[in-house]
């Protein structure tokens, strides 16, 4: 049974009883003290300068050429808190609500609270570093809505918060940088872990620039190398994102959680090609002022302007009246697919539904004219006024869309389609956010814990600088503790020689294939796969095919994949390689974990579990638990699960009608 270790008593008081009795390192102790960071986004780069800060010595590993390169940059429309700014009925209780429910009754309770209780924190923290958040007239810091919420909590910094964040969390890092309490390896990919007697000792890190592997020793290793996205080769994240060193932590003995939990996002720009590496999101954001619609005629072909009001479907608003455009991103985008299935998309590709600005134009206007006292305001006056207003909230994200697809979208609506965005699962991790092998751990969205099935937006930067800022300064010094008198471990211990000689001997079979396809080949294959049959609807047959043909297409890639170049000198194919390689693994147990949930809850859809009218139909009897999955070798998995027990949020059927 995996002991989640949530402290005992009433759920508001679980973090301060931990707080409180959590045994403590003394600053001249915590100086002996090595810990290891993988990864430098949010999570990474908060707990690397949170660490720095309290004296203990710290390595931070990131394979981009800088932290402020890190896939977090990437995030554009907000970070929720229950700070209530607006006077609307927000609290703590309620955000935390919002997420349980929002990630449909599959996360853990405890962990969700914490994650509300410290959320206000966040934003003073970030205000203290200079984070430019928007603020109203008067001064006070502004909110907007995100979808899945009744109220305003998302702070934001026009449309690329996940910027401004970073670079909080940077300047931090860097500060400790600069006071030596954490040295920086950019450029350096870890491939292995180490451990020693059970526990996770070190890493074995590869220079990218020279290729040469390192050894480096760590009292504890923190995993923050984000989510698994990638995977579906088309997705919202950077390219270099992936899953390696979560995949060697669950090849040392780190159980998997959840992996079939990925999110599609409603409002990305709609694939245009075959040429295409990654997609582009547009923030979820623009939900909040957008109104969302397709042609109520099929295979309408006419302009989005030459279809008159009587003849649209804002379909979201007509089927969840409570919630319309903002209901949560699994819904929204199970109902984008359902319209284009249905023969009703929009754009040359017919896959793709209007997100339409023109009645945000003419409110905003309207309040811009009665502010000014232009009471006999024109309409073009009204609505050249409202777009001066969606420039200032939403403008870079207005002027990226132009760019991107060579359309004026202050003229003519966006077109949008649900793209791969953001995985639920991840490592499996206590309490203390501590896998399953000591001394390992893992943070942000690299781990599974907080978002269940689907994840609300604004709740990724959230989670992320929770777990780095508020959280892990406490439960690693819980385990640390205990380590005080462990000296630094030799790199020249058998154990160090052993890991690295691993790594040598899987880069050498990958560079003697000298096959005839690209890594890219392969990538696209698999993403394909992923997309037709493990993406936003998943049924039994396609599931059980699915495994067969990655299980061959692995095959294939180790028999005909062509890596040009060296080992010992820079060799982006090579690090691809490897990459693609946890994938081909990872694939085929996301398809597992999907067949075995045998049920539809948040962004897992199984096709023979749904409610009438087309919903997600969840199995709380059979399902309610975590899957974690043990690695035993490729293809060889055993499931362990974590019960979840719900005493302050009673599961019911999600509705947003």
């Amino acid at each position: 049974m995996l002991d989640a270790k949530i402290p005992h008593g009433p759920i508001e008081s679980k973090w301060e009883e931990y707080k409180g009795h959590c045994k403590l390192v003394n600053p001249a102790n915590k100086r002996n003290l090595e810990v290891i960071i993988i990864g430098t986004g949010l999570a990474g780069a908060s707990a690397a300068a949170s660490l720095g800060e309290l004296g203990y010595k710290v390595k931070a590993f990131c394979f981009q050429d800088s932290p402020r390169r890190a896939h977090s940059i990437a995030a554009q429309g907000g970070i929720n808190a229950a700070k209530n700014y607006q006077n609307d009925g927000d609290s703590v209780y309620r955000l935390f609500y919002d997420t349980v429910k929002g990630g449909d009754y599959r996360a853990r309770e405890a962990n969700v609270y914490r994650l509300a209780s410290v959320s206000g924190n966040i934003i003073d923290q970030c205000v203290a570093q200079g984070v430019p958040f928007a603020r109203e007239y008067g001064g006070l810091l502004s909110n907007r809505s995100f979808g899945g919420t009744q109220v305003q909590r998302t702070f934001y910094a026009a449309g690329q918060t996940g910027q401004q964040l970073l670079l909080g969390a940077y300047s931090a890092l860097e500060r400790q940088v600069a006071l030596g309490t954490v040295t920086m390896y950019s450029r350096h990919e870890m491939l292995d872990i180490v451990k020693i007697d059970g526990k996770a000792r070190g890493i074995i890190a590869r220079n990218l620039i020279t290729g040469e592997l390192e050894r480096h020793f760590g009292h504890a290793v923190l995993i923050c190398s984000g989510g698994y996205g990638n995977v579906f080769y088309l997705s919202t994240n950077a390219m270099g994102s992936n899953v390696t060193a979560a995949w060697k932590a669950t090849q040392n003995g780190a159980f998997f959680a959840n992996p079939c939990f990925t999110q599609i996002h409603p409002t990305c720009i709609p694939v245009s090609g075959d040429h295409q590496s990654k997609l582009t999101l547009m923030s979820e954001s623009l939900r909040n002022d957008g109104r969302i619609w397709v042609p109520k005629k099929k295979g309408d072909n006419r302009k989005a302007s030459d279809i008159p009001e009587d003849e649209r479907d804002y379909y979201l608003e007509r089927r969840y009246p409570a919630f319309g455009n903002l209901v949560p991103r699994d819904v929204a985008s199970r109902a984008a697919k359902e319209r284009c299935d249905a023969g009703y998309g929009v754009g040359t590709s017919k896959q793709a539904v209007y997100l339409d600005f023109a009645a945000a134009f003419e409110r905003y206007g309207h309040i811009e004219a009665g502010k000014r006292q232009m009471h006999n305001a024109s309409k073009e006056e009204i609505i050249k006024m409202g777009k001066e207003v969606v420039v200032e909230k939403y403008g870079n994200l207005f002027d990226m869309y132009a760019k991107i697809t060579g359309e004026d979208p202050y003229e003519t609506p966006m077109r949008i389609y649900p793209a791969v965005h953001y995985t639920m699962g991840g490592l499996w991790v206590d309490y203390e956010l501590q896998t399953t092998v000591p001394g390992l751990y893992s943070l942000g969205e690299a781990n599974f814990s907080d978002h269940g099935a689907n994840r609300l937006g604004a709740s990724a930067l959230m989670q992320g600088l929770a777990d780095g800022y508020f959280v892990i300064p406490y439960t690693l010094g819980n385990y640390l503790a205990d380590e005080i008198r462990v000296k630094a471990i030799p790199t020249d211990h058998p154990a160090f020689v052993a890991a690295e000689q691993k790594v040598k001997d899987t880069l050498n079979r990958l560079i003697n294939i000298k096959g005839t396809k690209s890594v890219d080949h392969f990538h696209k294959k698999l993403g394909k796969i992923m997309w037709d049959k493990c993406g936003m609807a998943r049924n039994e047959q396609g599931l059980k095919e699915a495994i067969e043909e990655i299980k061959a297409l692995r095959a294939e890639f180790y028999k005909d994949v062509r890596i040009p170049g060296g080992l010992n000198e820079m060799n982006p194919e090579l690090e691809k390689a490897g990459r693609v390689a946890d994938f081909l693994e990872l694939g085929e147990l996301m398809c597992i974990d999907a067949l075995n949930r045998r049920e539809s809850c948040g962004g897992h859809f199984r096709e023979e579990s749904q409610t009438e009218d087309g919903e997600a139909k969840r199995d709380d009897e059979n399902f309610s638990y975590v899957a974690a999955w043990e690695y035993k070798g490729p293809s060889d998995y055993v499931l362990h699960k974590e019960p979840l027990v719900f005493e302050e949020v009673k599961p019911s059927q999600r509705s947003y009608k």
